[in-house]
């Protein structure tokens, strides 16, 4: 596998058309007006930071609390630090971030931007264009930076996909030892926009990459996108922060104290 960053990408504001930008810089880098130095099989990943401006999602950095709350659906976990207050929550696309994934790094000062409206469409409209654009099997990955439970610094993973396999399930088949494998499942567009987000970079103004030698993730269009990765419902074992979990607990046993016995705890 190889990846590399496509230099060329110009400033994007609101109203660009993401397909030419890029068709644009990946010829440019190629020198290869037919192919673009594209291959079947070569995924690309875009930094949702473009998404966003292309699509005008950016507010006055002054709004940006009540911007993250507008973009909440469910708060998972809230606290007080030095520079204020940090909320993890639940935002509209289901991902689970700091902040709603309301951002002001790379963007104009005084603005903040929100993420991408539909990130599974875009990265299919991309895709499909520059399916045809090029005329190679190629799959698209819209990436955005994330922290993670149990584990410090962050990374980019995938909050849109075309064209992709987005889950390699290997369940039921056999490891190297010949033991069947029970829970196994690659996220392989997390992965991929990990491992492109080392060549992009978070100062270097290249928010787009190619991916080489995965061509057997690349899949046709209408396979399912990025938000299929996220874990809801049941399968969400960690709903809540633990603070906010343990006072849930305290409030309901209260609730049913009161029921039973007309009475309560008061908390400490």
């Amino acid at each position: 596998m190889s990846a590399w960053a496509v230099p060329g990408i110009p400033e994007i504001v609101s109203g660009n058309d993401l397909t030419v930008v890029i068709v644009a810089a990946v010829v440019s880098d190629s020198g290869d007006e037919l192919s673009g130095g594209l291959q079947d099989g070569d995924i690309l990943t875009v930094t949702s930071k473009i998404v966003s401006k292309a699509e005008g999602r950016s507010v006055q950095a002054a709004d940006r609390e009540q911007a993250i709350t507008d973009e909440t659906v469910r708060v998972v976990a809230s606290r007080v630090n030095a520079t204020g207050v940090t909320r993890i929550v639940e935002n509209r696309l289901g991902l689970v971030m700091a902040a709603a994934g309301v951002d002001s790094s790379n963007t104009s000062d005084g603005t903040v931007l929100l993420l991408p409206l539909d990130p599974d469409a875009t990265a299919r409209q991309l895709c499909r264009a520059l399916r045809e654009r090029f005329g190679v099997r190629l799959g698209v990955v819209i990436t955005d930076t994330v922290g993670r439970p149990w584990r410090m610094g962050q990374a980019d993973i995938a909050i849109g996909a075309a064209g992709i396999r987005v889950l390699d399930d290997l369940r039921g088949t056999v490891d190297a030892s010949g033991r069947p494998l029970a829970v196994s499942v690659t996220a392989v567009a997390d992965e991929i926009a990990a491992a492109t987000d080392l060549v992009k970079g978070k100062v270097g103004g290249l928010p787009v990459a190619v991916v080489r030698g995965l061509a057997h993730h690349v899949t046709e269009l209408d396979a399912v996108g990025a938000r299929s990765l996220v874990r809801i419902g049941a399968d969400d074992m960690f709903h809540l922060g633990t603070k906010e979990a343990w006072l849930a607990g305290f409030d309901e046993a209260n609730k049913r104290l009161a029921r039973s016995h007309d009475t309560t705890f008061e908390e400490d």
